[in-house]
């Protein structure tokens, strides 16, 4: 009997071979797409369907891609030809929150805003906040290790994360944390299974850690400044004065152009950028976010060291005049796609090197020809260069920069990513990140947890 045969048996209507969905599979938000279809896309409603499709895989020697909502942004998701595409979208059961403890259990398809919004009835909140987070599932999140605009205070979603169960290769169950505080039992293997991006097992269930809801209303500022490296400095400087703001973006000379095209300058009435036009445009944006008790007092002081660096900035008047501001950030992305093809990028250095890093970027883009409008996490020195092309295949010249850019990071001290995974974009550089030993031992880990090597192959590691 086939391995199709078999899996009609056990999950019946759930084993889908739709060519729409076969194509869907192919590809995610990375712009990647697989050669060929997978042999079939596989939604899961139960653990024990889960168990049963990866007992079958391991009995046929079938790859299988877990997959959440295909929102990743580094190939992790997509299938490889006759894979099985395992879907865990329709497992979406918010299982329990526990106000007394702080934390909730989730199913791996639950959506990311929507564990927000449930924990918020409780006077709580989930503090993970990757753009997507309105279209991004838990599961995804966890296994990618994904990040956002507030992680600089309250963590990427590794820090986040108690417990989970897991389901392995073979199709064992395995439970892994606590529910508790504090847990230092074994070896850590929440940790090691999150950001691990569907290669060492397929998460089930997630026990998080919620947080209580900030006291008061945030403080916005907006600054422009006349360069980008300025602003940069001045971003180090908040975190050297040790201020701690929720948010801290900054969004460059080219990013910005291209949002206030997208917006029209009606969204720009009332910030630092009113003024600017055209034919004067700001060299770069610095948003600042400071919450709770402590967040009036944080934001003054922030001020105060972006008009010592050299920026015009401003707080904004009320809640509603802050999240004009964060607008200008969030609309980035749309302003990006408005332009061509995107390839999303994500690298991270010190922040005392982030000035360094922005201007590398900017002598790559002027060597390679390719524009390469940037915005960055300035709190924690995750920077997203951004290179846009017209459609079709990412061109040559722009892998050749983005090798130079991914260099670069390494050489101040930085990292290939900081929230979007290797998946398959990156799994070329990686061992120059890691060195050979520690790459090989990476490489010894996934065969204990997949000896066959049917857990997403080809992602992560270079084959």
């Amino acid at each position: 009997m086939s391995i199709l045969d078999e899996l009609r048996t056990e999950l019946g209507a759930g084993v889908l071979t739709d060519t729409a969905l076969l194509e869907a599979a192919r590809a995610d938000r990375s712009g990647f797409i697989a050669d060929d279809a997978p042999l079939a896309v596989v939604r899961a409603a139960s653990v024990q369907q889960v168990q049963a499709v990866m007992r079958l895989a391991t009995a046929h020697r079938v790859p299988v891609t877990p997959r959440g909502a295909g929102t990743g942004l580094a190939g992790g998701a997509v299938s490889s030809a006759g894979a099985i595409v395992l879907d865990l979208s329709a497992m979406d059961e918010i299982i329990e929150i526990r106000p007394d403890d702080e934390l909730a259990v989730v199913q791996p398809g639950v959506i990311n805003e929507q564990l927000d919004i449930a924990a918020r009835a409780f006077g709580l909140w989930f503090a993970p906040d990757p753009a997507s987070k309105a279209i991004s599932s838990i599961g995804g999140n966890i296994a990618t290790g994904a990040g956002g605009l507030l992680c600089a205070k309250y963590g990427v979603t590794r820090e986040a994360v108690l417990a989970l169960a897991v389901v392995l290769a073979d199709g064992r169950l395995i439970r892994t944390g606590h529910r508790t505080v504090k847990g230092v039992t074994g070896y850590d293997l929440t940790a090691l299974l999150t950001g691990s991006e569907g290669t060492l097992g397929v998460i089930v269930e997630a026990t998080v850690r919620l947080r209580p809801l900030p006291a008061g209303q945030p403080v916005t500022i907006g600054a422009a400044f006349p360069d980008v490296e300025s602003a940069a400095a001045a971003a180090s400087a908040i975190t050297a004065a040790r201020i701690r703001p929720a948010v801290m973006e900054l969004i460059d000379a080219s990013a910005l152009a291209a949002i206030l095209v997208h917006l029209g300058t009606e969204a720009v009435r009332g910030t630092p950028l009113e003024p600017v036009t055209d034919a004067a445009p700001a060299g770069a944006f610095l948003l600042v976010q400071c919450d709770d008790v402590a967040g009036p007092v944080e934001a003054k002081a922030a001020l105060e060291v972006i008009i010592a660096a050299g920026g015009t900035g401003q707080l904004a008047a009320d809640v509603d005049a802050g999240e004009r501001m964060l607008a200008i950030r969030r609309a980035f992305h749309p302003a990006m796609a408005a332009n061509g093809e995107v390839l999303i990028e994500d690298v991270s250095v010190p922040r005392s090197r982030m000035a360094e890093m922005f201007r590398e970027i900017d002598a790559i883009s002027t060597r390679f020809g390719v524009p390469i409008p940037t915005v960055a996490h300035a709190g924690d020195g995750n920077l997203h260069p951004n290179f846009v092309y017209d459609g079709g295949d990412v061109p040559q010249a722009v892998w050749a920069a983005a090798d130079e850019l991914f260099r670069a990071a390494l050489r101040f001290g930085g990292t290939l990513t900081g929230e979007h995974g290797v998946g398959l974009l990156k799994r070329r550089w990686l061992a120059d990140e890691l060195g050979d030993d520690v790459y090989a031992l990476q490489r010894e880990i996934k065969r204990v947890f997949d000896p066959l090597g049917i857990l997403n192959p080809g992602k992560v590691f270079a084959e």
